[in-house]
Parts: C-alpha cells; sequence; structure tokens
C-alpha cells in the first residue's frame, strides 16, 4: 500500500511505538482500550469508567486525567511534560492505521484477530491488575448474595511445637546405668543372673505419697533403657543403650515404668535415636502394657500415645546426627505398673518355654526332634528343630528335600518370631495340609540366631559388637559360632539332599507391609524362577504381602547376609522375609497396625505357598510366570521411556540384566559391615595363614624321593588303566546316552545352578540310598513319574487360592519299591482336625 514506507522500511528498523512507550510509562500510565463487553471485571472496575469507556488513564508523575483514545484519527493533545521523542512516537502512530498491519510494526502489546489485521485497541498488560498500592485498601472477598458473613480471622502460628532437649544439666536424673560396655571394650565371660552381687536401686527415692516421680527399670530380659533426665513434672528424656560393646545401633526400646497417675499426661522424649527415617513419621505409635488391666481385663499389648514427632536433634555432638521420637500418654491407673516398648517383644525364655511344651507333647515330639546346634558366645543354647514325618525306609527319608528358617539374627527385630511361632503352631499341628508338608520335606529351623543379643536387649549385633547378618562368610568360629554353624550346618544338608527353599525372617522399620529380598537367578533356563514363591506369597496374603516392594538386587554391602551366601552355596531360592513394625496399606488391613496374630497367620500362609509351590500340577506355577514376564517388560517399559529410548523386547528376554532394573536396598546405616573388631584382626589373620599353609603342598626333600614317587604314580596309573579299561569304557557309553542332568548330579554342593531341574515338576531330593548306576536311576525316575501321572486328579483352579484338593504324590528312588504313606491317614480333601498317628521313630540321621 506504501511501496516507499516499505522500501525506506527495509533499510531502516523503525522502534516499535507500543513497545516503547509501554515497558518505560507502564510504571505510571495505565494504558488500556477495548470494548465495554470485551473487559475483565478487574479491568472494568480498575480502569475503565462506565459512563465512557472510550477513554484510558494518563498522566505524569502521579497526576491522572482523562483524555481521548490516542488511535482515534483526531488530533491528540499532549502535556507539556511529555519528551519530544514520546510526542514524535505518538504522532508517528497516529498516521493512517493501515501501517498497523506491517509485519515491521506489529506491536506484541496489540490484539490481532484470526486474519492477521491489528485491532485498533491494546492488550492487558501482563501483572497490571496483581499491583497492589502501598496505600489503598484490600479489596474485601465476595461472597454469594445468600450467603450470612461473619468476620473472623486466626493467626497462623507454625508447625506444632517440638519440645526442646533441655538434657541433665537443667534436669533431674531419675533414671541411669552404671556402666555400659561400648566400643573399644570386648566381650569375656557370662554367668547366669549376670553381675555378682547385691542388685542396685537405680531409681530415684520417693519423698512421699505425694512424690509422683516416675520409677524407670530395664534391667530385665530384652530391656533397653541408659538414662532418663526428669526435665518438668510430667516431661521426661530418656536414652537408649546402645549394642553392648558398640557406640551405635539405639532403636529397640523396651522399658518399665511404677509410680504413674491417672489423670496426668505425661511426654516422653527418646534423644539418642540414630536412623533418618522412621515409620513414627507414618502414624505407628508405640506399644503400652498395664500390669493392672493384664490382671483384671486380661488386656495386653496395645498402641497408645498421641502427638507423635520424629525429628532431628540439633543438640548432638556433631559427629554423629541423632533423631527424636516423642510422644504423650495418660495411663489408665494409678499406681500401676506400665511398659514401653518398639514392637511385641519375644525373649528368649519366651522361645525355651515354647519348646519345652513341644518336647513334652508325646504325639509333636515324634515327628520334632529338638537338638542344639551350637553355643553362642556367652553360652546360650542355639537351638536345632528337625521336623518331618517318620519314613518307612532310608531311601524314602533321603528322597525328601529339605526347607530351612531361621529367625532373629537381629535380637530388636521380635517380629520375625512371631512369623516363626506361627509357622511352628501351623507345622507341628494335626493339619492335614502340615501333614502332607512333613510327608515331603525335611524342615530345619533356627528360631534365635542370636540369643545373646536377645537376652541383653541389643538392636542388631551380637556380643561381639558386630552385625551376624554380615558375617556368614566368617572363618572365625570361636567369635561368630552361631552362624558358623548355621552355615555349616547347611553346607552338610546340601551333601545328603536338595534345599528347595531357605527364608530367615527379620523386621524393617522404614517401610510397611512384609515383603522378600531374594536373589536374581543367573541361569536362563529357570530365569524369574525365583520370583515365583514371592508372588504366590502375595497372593495367599494380599492384605499383608506387597510383591511391589520386594527386591532381588545383590548388593555389594549384602555379600555377607545369609540369603545371599546360601544362594551361592546354591540355594536358588534364598529369601529374606522382611515384615514391618508398623502395619499394612494392602486390602482390608488397609491403615492398621499388624498384631501378633497378623505375623502369626503369615507363618501359616509360608506353608501354605510351599504347597502351592510344590504342586505337581504346574498351573498356578505357569501363571505366575507368565505374569512375572508381564511385569517385569512394563517395568522395562518404564525404565526405557524414562530415558527416552524404544526398545523391542521379542525374544530378547536373555539379554536383559535384572540388576539394572531395580532399585537398590539399602537405605541405612545398619546395611553397611562394620568389619571386624581390633582383638579379632590378628585371629583372623593367623587362621588364613594356617588355611594357606594347609592348602599349599609340602615339597619333597631330595631329587632320590621325588624320582621315586614319580616312577610310583607311573606304576599305579598302569596298572589302573589296564585294569579298569573295560569297565570304564562301558559307563562312559552308557553316560553318553543319558541326559545332561545326570551327568552333572554328583556334584551337589557346589552349585544348584549348574545341576538344578524344574522345581515344580518332581518333590523328591536326590537320592542317596540307590545305586549310582545311570541307567537304574533311569529306570527309577521314569517309574516314579508314571505312577504319580496315573494317580492325579482334577487339580484347582488357575487362581492362587489356598485350598487343596489331592495329595502330592512322591518319587521313589527304587521301581521295586512303593512306599507305604498311609495316604488315608492324610486326606488332603478334608482339611479338618484329623488326629496324627504316632510313629515310633525317625529312620533318617541328619545333622543334630
Amino acid at each position: 500500500m506504501f511501496p516507499a514506507l516499505e522500501t525506506e522500511l527495509k533499510h531502516e528498523t523503525l522502534p516499535d511505538p507500543y513497545e516503547d512507550f509501554m515497558y518505560h510509562h507502564l510504571q505510571y500510565y495505565g494504558y488500556f482500550k477495548a470494548e465495554r463487553d470485551s473487559l475483565p471485571d478487574s479491568a472494568k472496575h480498575q480502569y475503565a469508567r462506565k459512563t465512557n469507556p472510550r477513554l484510558v488513564l494518563n498522566g505524569s508523575f502521579g497526576e491522572r486525567d482523562l483524555i481521548p483514545d490516542p488511535l482515534q484519527r483526531k488530533k491528540l493533545l499532549w502535556p507539556t511534560c511529555l519528551s519530544s521523542t514520546l510526542h514524535r512516537q505518538i504522532e508517528a502512530m497516529s498516521r493512517d492505521s493501515s501501517m498497523l498491519t506491517s509485519h515491521l510494526l506489529k506491536s506484541r502489546q496489540l490484539l490481532h484477530n484470526e486474519f492477521g489485521e491489528a485491532n485498533p485497541r491494546l492488550r492487558e498488560p501482563r501483572d497490571l491488575f496483581g499491583f497492589f498500592s502501598g496505600s489503598a485498601p484490600l479489596q474485601a472477598p465476595r461472597w454469594p448474595i445468600e450467603c450470612e458473613v461473619v468476620k473472623e480471622n486466626i493467626r497462623h502460628i507454625g508447625n506444632e511445637k517440638i519440645p526442646e532437649i533441655v538434657g541433665e544439666e537443667k534436669g533431674t536424673v531419675v533414671y541411669q546405668l552404671d556402666s555400659v560396655p561400648t566400643e573399644g571394650s570386648c566381650f569375656s565371660s557370662s554367668r547366669v543372673g549376670g553381675k555378682r552381687g547385691d542388685i542396685k536401686e537405680l531409681a530415684v527415692t520417693l519423698q512421699g505419697p505425694d512424690d509422683n516421680t516416675l520409677l524407670f527399670e530395664s534391667r530385665f530380659e530384652s530391656g533397653n533403657l541408659h538414662k532418663a533426665v526428669r526435665v518438668d513434672t510430667y516431661e521426661y528424656e530418656l536414652t537408649l543403650r546402645t549394642d553392648l560393646y558398640t557406640n551405635k545401633h539405639t532403636q529397640w526400646f523396651y522399658f518399665r515404668v511404677q509410680n504413674t497417675r491417672k489423670d496426668a499426661t505425661y511426654r516422653f522424649t527418646i534423644v539418642n535415636l540414630l536412623k533418618p527415617k522412621s515409620l513414627y513419621t507414618l502414624g505407628m505409635k508405640p506399644l503400652m502394657y498395664s500390669q493392672l488391666d493384664a490382671d483384671t481385663h486380661n488386656l495386653g499389648w496395645r498402641r497408645e500415645g498421641k502427638e507423635i514427632k520424629y525429628y532431628k536433634n540439633h543438640m548432638g555432638d556433631g559427629l554423629q546426627p541423632f533423631y527424636c521420637l516423642t510422644w504423650t500418654v495418660q495411663f489408665p491407673h494409678d499406681q500401676d505398673t506400665c511398659f514401653f516398648a518398639h514392637f511385641y517383644p519375644y525373649t528368649y525364655t519366651d522361645l525355651q518355654c515354647y519348646l519345652l511344651a513341644v518336647a513334652n507333647n508325646p504325639v509333636q515330639s515324634q515327628f520334632c526332634k529338638l537338638r542344639t546346634l551350637c553355643r553362642s558366645l556367652a553360652g546360650n543354647t542355639v537351638y536345632l528343630l528337625t521336623i518331618t514325618n517318620p519314613s518307612q525306609t532310608p531311601q524314602e527319608a533321603a528322597a525328601k528335600k529339605a526347607v530351612v528358617l531361621s529367625a532373629r539374627v537381629h535380637p530388636g527385630e521380635s517380629n520375625g518370631s512371631w512369623v516363626m511361632k506361627g509357622f511352628l503352631d501351623f507345622i507341628l499341628s494335626n493339619s492335614p495340609d502340615a501333614a502332607l508338608l512333613r510327608d515331603i520335606f525335611v524342615f530345619k529351623v533356627v528360631p534365635m540366631l542370636n540369643p545373646d543379643g536377645v537376652i541383653v536387649g541389643n538392636y542388631r549385633c551380637s556380643l561381639a559388637g558386630r552385625d551376624l547378618n554380615r558375617h556368614y562368610k566368617t572363618i572365625l568360629k570361636e567369635s561368630f559360632p552361631c552362624v558358623w554353624y548355621t552355615r555349616n550346618m547347611i553346607q552338610r544338608l546340601l551333601e545328603e539332599r536338595e534345599v528347595l527353599l531357605y527364608c530367615d525372617f527379620h523386621g524393617h522399620s522404614r517401610k510397611n507391609n512384609i515383603f522378600l529380598y531374594g536373589c536374581n537367578n543367573n541361569d536362563r533356563k529357570y530365569w524369574l524362577h525365583e520370583r515365583v514363591f514371592p508372588l504366590m506369597l502375595s497372593k495367599n496374603a494380599p492384605d499383608k504381602f506387597s510383591f511391589p516392594s520386594c527386591n532381588f538386587k545383590i548388593q555389594k554391602c549384602k555379600e555377607g547376609t545369609g540369603r545371599v551366601v546360601m544362594w551361592r552355596m546354591g540355594i536358588v531360592n534364598s529369601y529374606t522375609l522382611e515384615s514391618t513394625f508398623g502395619g499394612s496399606t494392602l486390602g482390608s488391613k488397609r491403615y492398621t497396625h499388624f498384631t501378633t496374630e497378623d505375623l502369626k497367620s503369615l507363618g501359616y500362609h509360608v506353608c501354605d505357598t510351599l504347597l502351592d509351590f510344590c504342586d505337581p500340577d504346574q498351573t498356578k506355577f505357569t501363571q505366575c510366570l507368565a505374569e512375572l514376564k508381564e511385569l517385569l517388560q512394563q517395568e522395562i517399559h518404564k525404565k526405557f521411556s524414562a530415558l527416552g529410548q524404544d526398545m523391542d523386547l521379542e525374544g530378547s528376554w536373555n539379554d536383559i540384566s535384572l540388576s539394572d532394573i531395580e532399585s537398590s536396598t539399602s537405605g541405612s546405616d545398619s546395611s553397611l559391615s562394620d568389619g571386624l573388631p581390633v582383638h579379632l584382626l590378628s585371629i583372623a589373620h593367623e587362621l588364613n595363614q594356617k588355611m594357606y599353609k594347609k592348602k599349599k603342598k609340602k615339597p619333597l626333600q631330595t631329587r632320590k624321593q621325588r624320582n621315586e614317587q614319580y616312577q610310583k604314580n607311573n606304576m599305579i596309573q598302569e596298572f589302573k588303566s589296564t585294569e579298569y579299561a573295560p569297565e570304564r569304557a562301558e559307563i562312559a557309553s552308557t553316560l553318553q546316552k543319558q541326559p545332561t542332568f545326570f551327568k552333572t548330579s554328583g556334584n551337589t554342593s557346589s552349585s544348584t545352578i549348574k545341576n538344578e531341574k524344574p522345581r515344580m515338576n518332581e518333590l523328591n531330593g536326590r537320592d542317596k540310598g540307590t545305586s549310582l548306576d545311570p541307567p537304574k536311576m533311569t529306570t527309577s525316575i521314569l517309574t516314579k513319574n508314571k505312577e504319580r501321572m496315573q494317580r492325579k486328579k482334577p487339580r484347582f483352579t488357575i487362581s492362587c487360592s489356598p485350598k487343596r484338593s489331592t495329595n502330592t504324590s512322591q518319587e521313589q528312588p527304587a521301581p521295586d519299591m512303593k512306599p507305604n504313606w498311609s495316604r488315608n491317614t492324610f486326606p488332603a480333601t478334608h482339611r479338618g482336625g484329623a488326629n496324627v498317628v504316632s510313629y515310633p521313630s525317625l529312620h533318617i540321621y541328619t545333622y543334630p
């Protein structure tokens, strides 16, 4: 339209007048123009007069005048205070409005229609209507006209008050242990009853009946409290005792209070916890026990406490941070004796009473043999239970597979003992399923691996001052006897039979629900098989067990744990079962604390899942395996999507490293090993030197002796080659015709990864009582499989229900031997209370 102007503008870029105007004078001008209906409410009330919407605000240094729209084709009247530069810019914009269509003069402040043509009005200035004047009052909130309004405001102070740590300088010490062995000292000896002499009274002496000071005590079994400081009338600061012969591991607490007052609100604050995260931040409450309620109402442990907070203690020494747990409570009675605990206690005496009842039971003692595995560092008995039904023949006994279970390697994780108690209650019962399990398995159970730590109230360590679950590879038998003898027992068991499953029961302080830690299987033939048992357990206990919380990654810091050591010894299904100190977030148990009955029920579910896992009908196993592959594929897709990559997983499962997919299981200082104590380093060095010397061959002294030995070896080899050549040739030809399994079945203790066979296809262990001749073994196994298939009946549906409809058939070591298990005694179709037949004795000899 204006070719001359456009040619000139190509060589010279003109400044945008509206941009310049708005950016330099927005603080003085509210320059907005539009029709009445297009204005927002805020603009109508603040910048436009209803009587004249085509006016804009203008002014200079606080003066405001109403002037006509500068975009109209009329001559503008500007105040004399405006600069000549601004006058020229405004006059240039008041030319023909068609200039606004030029792409060089388009402004971001102008509104354009859908055809790109400029409208003669400005865009609303950004943040203009959010600006408040320092002198103008705030706009009151606008309500619907139907609402009645009462003016009321409150002042927010902040978070709830966290009690400040006062300390014994300003408070009064009302309880304190005299001497506690810490880091730098080591265990020397033990005796029944502990220290000799009279027991000192550590609590304060009451001044009269009106003295309301609480009397503290923790010098009982599993108790843990080092010091109590009274900082107010009903407020106490508590310091926990570290694990003996260490300077850390404070989490477990268990103490007694007396001289209570019913109507008072007490506050307890533990000031030296070490874990930065805790379930107390997610709603977990401490446990309280009232002696009067127990005596009068038969009411035991219960969750109590209000105003619970877990926070960092800023009064520490700076070397390591401490954390505080505080809660308030009202006692139910006056002059009561109450106990507080981190979780339901289960002491060494509780275990001994339970085992004594089992040993005195005439029925249970027939299939449960109680032995001493070893003595602990302090001389306490570490018990070993062998649970299996008596076998009719030695071959039948040798064909059974083994299951190894243990608990309380960490003494402060008492929830492991409650799961173990639930397992023992069921496996020792007269249930048909329990009898079936005893028929097909040999159970080796160590119910309390660390009795010393349980007795003294440690949270994680033994009296060696170290975490036993980091020392399963130790060679120091005298310093770590519990784990050394446990490992040795399992090694000897692997030489006798196949160990189908190993599980160590633990507790977890930072995650809810119950879950398992396992080990990824490196054998691609049995890929994901180690995850089938946890998935089945999650289906049998859906309101307690969380499969997504399970982890199968092996970390370097966990190489000394029980599950990793047993897995490397050849147990594919090697697990650590973690049960929370808190509660469940699943199903009907959601947002509830776990009780002892909940944990004991999990022991039953372990047994029930074991039957599902070993069912000859492969429906459940196959379904779980397919579901695992689908879940893993989804997880891999998520990982690659997060990295912005695509991957076709069809046919590429064997190339995927499961360790790269899973997250770490670490997260606390307790996962790290402290190494050996100083006083044990020299002992370990000497043992290593002796072992090295034993392995090294002693050289012959003279040349003559070496020549004689060489000639002797040659003569022996020549004799063997001529004497047994036909037999060796026959055996070699036979071995070439057999499956790979029979060629490698002799190496039973090295690794079951090499000689593993499908777990769900047969229920028998290796046959130690039959001939090692491969043709006979092949005939035996084929015959047993045929017999089992003939006895099989229609099974349950695909869903992993804990119900069982038929008995599991047992394979036999020889075709001419048929076991007489008297299946009518344990009918699988009836899960009632059938009595167990009393057997004379066990025809099997195992490690003690």
